[in-house]
C-alpha cells in the first residue's frame, strides 16, 4: 500500500482528520494536536524507520528558526504600541484626517494598519471603544463601525506579514517575504473597501443597537498631549515594511540582469570547447560534459519512442551564439545540474559550495543560474571567463539584504516600540521589562503553534503529497488558476471544520507546498499564499474565536453575528480571491 499512488492522499486526509479531531472533538491545544498529526504522517510516510521522530523535531526547530525571533518581536511591538498610546494616536490621526462623516473608514484603516504587527483580538479590543463613543455621538452606523474595524483587522491579520498565518505560508512556499507584504498589501486594500461597502449595506438592514457589554467601565481616554507624535508611533509599523519591501524590489532588479547568464564574449575558444563536450558526452564515464549533453538531449536522441538514451549522441554546436543559448536555455536553469559524480576531483570556489550547501529548490533562479555558471567556470577554466556577479545593483541588493532581513527589521521595529514606550509612560528598566515579558508570554504560545503547524507541512511534503495533488491535475495554460481554486477551497473547509485562520494557512499552504513554483504554476506562488489566506477568512462561525470576540465585545447576538460577521468575511474572503485571480493573470511575477 506504501507504494499506491494513492498513498499520499490517504497520509493527507488521515493527518487533517488527526487534526481536526483533536481541535474540535477533544479540544486539544492546537499546538499537540498539530505535533500529533505531524508525527503521524511522519511515521505513514517514506524513510528509515529511526529517523521519523527526528525529522517531526528537526522540521520544528527549522520553521520556529525561520518564524520565532519575527513572531517574538511582533508581539513585544504590539504591546508597547498599545500600552505607549502610539495604537490611540495613529487611530486619532485617521479620524482628524478623514473626519467624522468618514469615520468608519477611519476605523477600517486604521484597524487595517494594527493588524500588521499587532494580533486582530488585541486590535479590536483597542478600536471597539472608540466605536461605541462614536455611536453615543452619532446615534447611528453602530453595526458599521465594528465591521470597519473587523474588515480593516482581519483582512491583513490573513494575508500580511508578520502575523503569523502569513509568515510561514511564506516559509512553506518559499516566498520571500517582502515580496508577501508587498501582493498582500495589493490585494488586501481593495478587498478591505470593498467589505466596508457591503458592511454599510448590513448596517442598513440589519440597525443593531449598542448594547451594554457586561465589561468593566471603559477608561477615559488620555489627552491628546500625553500621546507620541504620529512620526513616532507609526515607525515601528512602517520601518520593517519599508526595509524588507526595499529589500524585495532591490533583490528583484538585481535578479532580472540575470548575471550569470553566458554570452558570445565569455567563451574564449568555443570551437575547441565544443569538440571537448562532444568528445565528453560520447563517452560513458560520468562528467560534467556528459551531464551538459544529457541535458542538451532532446527527446528525438536515442529511443524515439521511450526518449531515452544510454549512449548521448548530440551534435555540440560550435558556433558561439547557439551554444550559448542552448546552455543558458538547458542547463543553467537547471536545479539538477549538479551531480558529485560529475564533479569529482574539481576544484570548487568558496561561492560554490556555498549554494551547493544550501537547499536548491529554494534557490531563486539567480542564484541558481550563478551555481551552475560557478560550476562550468571551475570545470573549464580555459574556456569560459570568469563572470562578474557584484553589478553595482547586486551590491545594493545585498546591503538591503541585511536591513531588509526580517530578523533585523523586526528587531529594530521592537526597539523602537520600547523607547517609544519607556519614554511616553515615564517607565522604569523594571516596568519596561515586565512589559516585554507579558508580551513574549503571550507570543511564545504563536511560536509553538506556528513551529508545529510548519513540522506538519513539512512531513505533509516529505509523504510526498504535493506530487500526488499535482498528479491529479493535467497541467495545461489554465492549470496554475485551478491550484489557486484548490488552494482556496482546502483553506475554506478547514477554516470551517476547526475554526482557526492560522491553522487553515498552515495547513493548506503545507498540503500544496510541493507544487509550489512559477515554473509549475504559471505565476509567483505568492498568489497561491494569498489564495489560500483568501480561503482561511471563508465561514467564520461558532468554532472561531473571531467570532466570539466580535459578537460579545460588540454587544452583538449570535444570530446578529452570523448575519454580520461571518457574511462581512465570506464578502472579504471572494473578494481577496477574484483580487488574487486578476494579479496572478494580469501581472504573474516570473
Amino acid at each position: 500500500m506504501m507504494s499506491s499512488e494513492h498513498w499520499p492522499l490517504i497520509v493527507l486526509a488521515l493527518g487533517i482528520l488527526t487534526v481536526l479531531g483533536l481541535i474540535i472533538v477533544l479540544r486539544v491545544n492546537a499546538f499537540l494536536a498539530l505535533i500529533a498529526a505531524a508525527l503521524l504522517v511522519s511515521f505513514l510516510g517514506p524513510g528509515e524507520v529511526g529517523d521519523k521522530a527526528k525529522r517531526v523535531a528537526d522540521a520544528f526547530g527549522s520553521s520556529a528558526g525561520g518564524i520565532g525571533i519575527v513572531i517574538a518581536m511582533a508581539a513585544i511591538i504590539g504591546k508597547c504600541m498599545l500600552d505607549s498610546g502610539a495604537a490611540d494616536r495613529i487611530v486619532r490621526a485617521f479620524l482628524s484626517v478623514l473626519g467624522e462623516k468618514r469615520s468608519p473608514m477611519a476605523l477600517m484603516g486604521s484597524g487595517f494598519v494594527l493588524a500588521v504587527p499587532v494580533f486582530f483580538d488585541t486590535v479590536f479590543y483597542l478600536l471597539v471603544p472608540l466605536a461605541r463613543s462614536l455611536y453615543r455621538r452619532t446615534q447611528r452606523n453602530y453595526l458599521k463601525y465594528l465591521l470597519a474595524i473587523g474588515a480593516g483587522g482581519a483582512i491583513t491579520h490573513t494575508l500580511v506579514p508578520p502575523t503569523p498565518g502569513p509568515l510561514l505560508m511564506a516559509s512553506n512556499l518559499n516566498i520571500d517575504v517582502g515580496m508577501m507584504i508587498l501582493v498582500g498589501l495589493a490585494i488586501a486594500a481593495p478587498a478591505a473597501i470593498v467589505g466596508l461597502a457591503v458592511g454599510s449595506l448590513l448596517d442598513k438592514w440589519m440597525n443593531v443597537p449598542m448594547r451594554e457589554t457586561g465589561h468593566e467601565p471603559e477608561a477615559e481616554p488620555l489627552d491628546d498631549d500625553q500621546l507620541p507624535s504620529l512620526l513616532v508611533s507609526l515607525l515601528p509599523v512602517l520601518l520593517p515594511v519599508i526595509l524588507i519591501s526595499t529589500n524585495t524590489v532591490l533583490t528583484t532588479l538585481a535578479d532580472a540582469e540575470h548575471a550569470a547568464l553566458l554570452s558570445e564574449a565569455d567563451l574564449t575558444m568555443p570551437a575547441a570547447w565544443a569538440a571537448q563536450l562532444q568528445n565528453e558526452g560520447d563517452v560513458a564515464e560520468a562528467s560534467p560534459g556528459k551531464r551538459i549533453a544529457e541535458l542538451l538531449a532532446g527527446p528525438e536522441i536515442g529511443d524515439p519512442t521511450t526518449g531515452a538514451a544510454a549512449t548521448v549522441q548530440l551534435a555540440i554546436p560550435a558556433d558561439p551564439a547557439q551554444l550559448t543559448e542552448l546552455l543558458n536555455a538547458k542547463v543553467l536553469p537547471r536545479r539538477d545540474f549538479y551531480l558529485e559524480v560529475a564533479f569529482l576531483g574539481i576544484r570548487l570556489e568558496p561561492a560554490a559550495k556555498a549554494l551547493l550547501g544550501k537547499d536548491r529548490s529554494k534557490l531563486p533562479l539567480a542564484e541558481v543560474e550563478r551555481l551552475n555558471r560557478l560550476l562550468l567556470e571551475a570545470a573549464y577554466p580555459d574556456a569560459i571567463a570568469a563572470h562578474e556577479w557584484e553589478t553595482s545593483r547586486r551590491q545594493a541588493a545585498d546591503l538591503s539584504s541585511l536591513l531588509g532581513n526580517a530578523n533585523l527589521a523586526l528587531s529594530l521595529s521592537a526597539v523602537i516600540a520600547m523607547w517609544t514606550l519607556y519614554r511616553a509612560r515615564s517607565m522604569t528598566f523594571k516596568q519596561l521589562e515586565k512589559a516585554v515579558e507579558i508580551a513574549l508570554m503571550s507570543g511564545g504560545m504563536i511560536i509553538l503553534i506556528t513551529a508545529a503547524g510548519g513540522a506538519f507541512g513539512a512531513m505533509l511534503k516529505t509523504a510526498q503529497v504535493g506530487d500526488a495533488i499535482r498528479d491529479q491535475f493535467s497541467m495545461d495554460a489554465d492549470s496554475g488558476l485551478l491550484f489557486l481554486l484548490l488552494g482556496f477551497g482546502i483553506a475554506a473547509v478547514l477554516k470551517i471544520a476547526q475554526g482557526s485562520s492560522t491553522v487553515a494557512m498552515i495547513t493548506g499552504s503545507g498540503m500544496l507546498a510541493g507544487i509550489a513554483t512559477a515554473e509549475t504554476l504559471g505565476f509567483h506562488p505568492v498568489y497561491l499564499a494569498t489564495a489560500i489566506g483568501a480561503g482561511s477568512l471563508f465561514g467564520s462561525w461558532m468554532n472561531d474565536s473571531g467570532f466570539w470576540i466580535f459578537a460579545k465585545m460588540g454587544g452583538l447576538t449570535e444570530t446578529e453575528a452570523l448575519k454580520s460577521w461571518t457574511v462581512i468575511l465570506v464578502v472579504l474572503s471572494l473578494a481577496s480571491l477574484a483580487m488574487t485571480l486578476l494579479l496572478a493573470k494580469l501581472m504573474p511575477l516570473v
